[in-house]
């Protein structure tokens, strides 16, 4: 029987009110401020982006559940220990996904990432994240133990695909009406949206077995899969502070 998943999106928060947000799958989050201190209480979303990464999930998954974790405020970037922070709290929290539509290319966090990858595999928690950013290995999304997401412009926005072992997915987010594509919100931070709600769509429907045998399956899943479901530049990423 189908069941609800929870997830934790770790962006600006979101917009409750928006058209495209759903509020009633929308669990109470927190906010984390770059020197790592946790707040509950105001997760509302000042710059847009983690509204419509929100969105995506919940236009993929209709029945999960999203945990807001804001990271960015009144800009989009942040500190390695927050995000650290975050995914902590998350795994804490008894998610199922962590969302990470960001990354940064500094290898020098690798190792503070790696060990928060470890606890949450320990967990049972799966953290999606952004690979690579034009050719530049990202993190935590190239690590081992993250479903690392590449951009595909050629897949539908609920499909996805894996080869020599690296998923790829649409970046595009959910549509607005009467809004071209290419004047909306777009990029490889809508590949990792996409790629959590399908992830979460399948745990729901109890496709997976465990969300880890989406990536231990991978090289098996080396074909083009498509899954049925119900301005920024391209390549766009969230970032962290040096």
């Amino acid at each position: 029987m189908p069941h609800s998943v929870r997830v934790a999106v770790i962006d600006s928060g979101v917009h409750p009110d928006h058209p495209h947000i759903d509020q009633d799958r929308l669990l109470p989050g927190v906010t984390i401020a770059a020197d790592g201190t946790v707040a509950e209480g105001d997760t509302r979303d000042r710059l847009g982006h983690g509204t419509a990464v929100t969105a995506a999930i919940q236009d993929q998954a209709p029945r999960a559940l999203c945990i807001p974790i804001r990271v960015f405020r009144d800009s989009l970037r942040t500190s390695a220990r927050a995000l650290v922070t975050a995914i902590d709290w998350a795994i804490e929290a008894q998610v199922n996904l962590v969302n990470l539509s960001l990354g940064t290319t500094n290898a020098a966090h690798a190792p503070a990432f790696e060990a928060a990858v470890e606890r949450g595999k320990a967990a049972g928690v799966l953290l999606v994240a952004a690979r690579e950013a034009d050719g530049t290995a990202c993190y935590p999304g190239s690590l081992s133990g993250v479903l690392g997401v590449s951009l595909d412009w050629d897949c539908p926005r609920d499909g996805w695909r894996v080869e020599q072992g690296v998923f790829h997915a649409s970046g595009h987010p959910r549509p607005i009406p009467g809004v071209p594509q290419h004047r909306n919100l777009h990029g490889v931070s809508f590949a990792v949206a996409n790629m959590t709600g399908i992830a979460a769509r399948l745990r729901s429907d109890q496709l997976s077995g465990s969300l880890f045998a989406l990536l231990q399956s991978a090289e098996a899943l080396d074909r083009r899969a498509v899954v049925a479901a119900a301005v920024q530049p391209i390549g766009w990423r969230g970032g962290l502070s040096p």
